[in-house]
């Protein structure tokens, strides 16, 4: 059976009744397996059934696909070549063993042509190559060009690592997957008899389950062919960790007589706020049609919010969220979506300013991330030669520099009077420690001879050196994302000319996001405004979700537009944070880049896509709304002038002088 679950239409009450009818027709607990992805929606579902059977259900087999792996293993991993006393590693200790096996092969060291990847880099193209049942070179030659000459390179350090974990009696996370379906596939009867005790097998979430989880799925379902799937497909947003969406989509070819039920009735959200999702959804060729139907009351139409600027977009937000709290809203249920963590930084410092207090899931508040704090290293030492920890950052970026020999430059600079001289800090250094002093000052000289001492101007200086380009390509896979968060850097410092106050107003910011703030009357973590990825916010949901920087290439993202049926997900992102709202729904986007030469962006198409008849479009700038509706209160499609105060905007420029505009909106 195929559940294909609308969003908010109750999917974890399904599976939790199925259990308890199951129970409750006398099978037994040894004879369920119910498979989900993550141990907090197993315990979930383990609880409810247990409350309505009114019993404990001890031994039952649920949990992750990892957990289930590492039942089933610790007692026929010696059919694999292990010892089942097997040790799991964590993150660090992988990487770490891979560390040893690039240096047994005899790479990673700098070449002439490009900085070796760093080990994580690796660790996360080998585990994709193996989640996806596909080799390395072929992952690399499809989505990590950049890499393509160590592509050889990493599938030799990938057949050392398999060697040296088997050596070792040691497995890795994708490990537990991987080798449980190779015993199951390769060992007829262990396969036997895990399957015939599994009389029922349940599968959460299966629109994001990989090629491996699949296989084990039909595996363990072979004998009694009885098992039951639930998902949505239209909520599979997770290709980049290798889920395949065709598990679902080729549900029926996989299992044949299979039956499909459809769960359409939602009730989390608003009519206004369905029928976008329904108009947008509809647009994706690949995919189970089902048109979801709300429960709730009808309440206001989503609405399209263009700014003029991201600052005046990040204005905006603010002050419909004050608006909103004065009308009785709990700031923990309203939600700031985004694409990319740094299309929120305008808004992150808006908030700050305005000391309204945040959580932020899905990623690192803007100046708490690594290579944020990497560039402001560079401003910090032109701004005081003598701070000891920015030269200890900056010089952790060179080439042949470690810990030990960075101490002992910053001992030496610190005997230097005027920046002019240093440069024979280095003069005693050999060696690769000489080749990263010297890309340290090539860089540093750029910073020195820039025509301008703006903190913009400055850190425009850092990105384009080649030095710092080749660091954030060795240090991180996703570096063009972080690129561009430095690019937004760039654009958010032209506002402060002076590098001093830029450099306070960043620790400030720094300092804003770890002190308790009473803004809202309340320092409890339920009581803060939400701010998250699209991602990091499936299967939750709020009163009222702004969905900001809705523009093209932001999304959908520049990278889907060049994948396979890329453009299909990044629809179902957009889907997935639609749904997310219960009562209000905004779509956000500056009409600018905010540089001082003004560039027009262009509204992402995913805007277009939505019927024109089921939003409303706010102008900015012509009118600020005081008074808005409580959550769950019931109005006419319109919002009516009797609930908006309008008055102008004082930092509005030229609407200001707009008056007529003012009696037409």
């Amino acid at each position: 059976m195929l559940v294909l679950a609308g969003a908010g239409s109750g999917k974890t009450r399904t599976i939790t009744y199925r259990v308890a009818y199951l129970l409750e027709q006398g099978v037994p607990l040894e004879n369920i397996l119910l498979v989900t992805f993550t141990n907090k929606a197993a315990r979930e579902m383990l609880e409810r059934a247990e409350k309505l059977l009114d019993r404990k259900l001890t031994g039952f087999w649920s949990g992750t696909f990892h957990s289930i792996a590492v039942r089933i293993l610790k007692s026929y991993a010696q059919h694999l070549g292990y010892k089942n006393n097997f040790t799991i590693l964590d993150a660090d200790d992988a990487v770490n063993l891979l560390k040893r096996c690039i240096v047994e092969e005899g790479v990673g060291v700098t070449n002439s042509k490009r900085k070796f990847p760093s080990p994580a880099i690796i660790q996360g193209i080998i585990s994709y190559s193996r989640n996806a049942g596909r080799t390395v070179v072929d992952v690399v030659e499809e989505r990590y060009e950049s890499y393509d000459i160590f592509a050889d390179d990493f599938e030799r350090i990938a057949r050392r690592y398999v060697a040296k974990k088997l050596e070792g009696n040691v497995m890795d996370f994708d490990d537990l997957l991987e080798n449980l379906a190779r015993l199951l596939e390769t060992n007829t009867e262990v396969r036997a008899r895990l399957a015939m005790q599994f009389r029922y097998v349940l599968v959460d979430e299966y629109q994001d389950t990989n090629t491996i989880q699949a296989s084990i799925v039909k595996q363990l379902s072979s004998v009694h062919k009885n098992v039951l799937v639930v998902g949505d497909d239209a909520q599979s947003i997770y290709s980049f960790r290798a889920a395949n969406i065709q598990n679902i989509l080729d549900f029926e070819k996989d299992f044949p007589g299979a039956t499909i039920y459809r769960l359409v009735v939602n009730y989390r959200s608003s009519p206004d706020i369905v029928s976008v999702a329904n108009s947008v959804i509809k647009h994706n060729k690949k995919q189970f049609e089902k048109e979801l139907r709300s429960m709730r009351d009808a309440s206001i139409k989503p609405m399209i919010v263009p700014a003029d600027t991201p600052a005046e977009e990040a204005d905006f937000i603010a002050r419909r969220i004050e608006s909103l709290r004065a009308g009785g809203w709990n700031p923990a249920n309203i939600c700031v979506l985004f694409r990319a963590v740094h299309h929120a930084q305008a808004l992150e410092f808006e908030l700050a300013r305005r000391g309204i207090p945040y959580e932020m899931r899905g990623g690192t508040r803007f100046f708490e991330r690594s290579h944020v704090k990497d560039t402001l290293a560079w401003l910090r030492i032109m701004h005081n030669m003598e701070d000891q920890l920015a030269w200890m950052r900056v010089l952790g970026m060179m080439d042949g520099i470690g810990p030990a020999t960075a101490q002992k430059i910053v001992q030496i600079i610190r005997k230097v009077e005027k920046f002019e001289d240093i440069a024979a800090v280095g003069a005693d250094l050999t060696g690769r420690a000489k080749v990263g002093w010297d890309q340290c000052m090539q860089i540093i000289q750029a910073l020195l001879d820039a025509p301008q001492r703006s903190p913009q101007a400055l850190i425009e200086t850092v990105l384009k050196s080649p030095h710092y380009r080749e660091y954030m390509q060795a240090q991180y896979a996703e570096w063009q994302d972080r690129y561009e968060d430095l690019q937004e850097l760039a654009r958010l410092a032209a506002r402060i000319e002076d590098l001093d106050s830029f450099l306070a107003e960043a620790s400030l910011q720094e300092q804003f996001s770890n002190q308790k703030d009473n803004r809202f009357g309340d320092n409890r973590p339920n009581t803060r405004l939400v701010l998250s990825t699209i991602h990091q916010s499936k299967g939750l949901e709020w009163d009222a979700v702004f969905v900001i920087h809705m523009l093209m290439p932001g999304f959908p993202h520049e990278r889907a537009l060049k994948e396979p049926d890329g453009i299909e997900e990044e629809r179902r992102l957009f889907y997935v944070a639609i749904t997310r709202a219960r009562h209000q729904l905004y779509f956000t986007y500056p009409q600018s880049s905010g540089k001082e030469y003004m560039v027009a962006e262009q509204p992402s198409q995913f805007l277009d896509e939505i019927s024109p008849e089921l939003i409303e479009n706010l102008q900015t700038g012509m009118r600020r709304v005081t008074t808005v509706l409580r959550p769950g209160a019931s109005s006419a499609p319109h919002i009516d002038d009797d609930e908006i105060s309008y008055e102008p905007d004082p930092d509005a420029g030229a609407w200001n002088d707009a008056k007529g505009l003012l009696n037409r909106h």
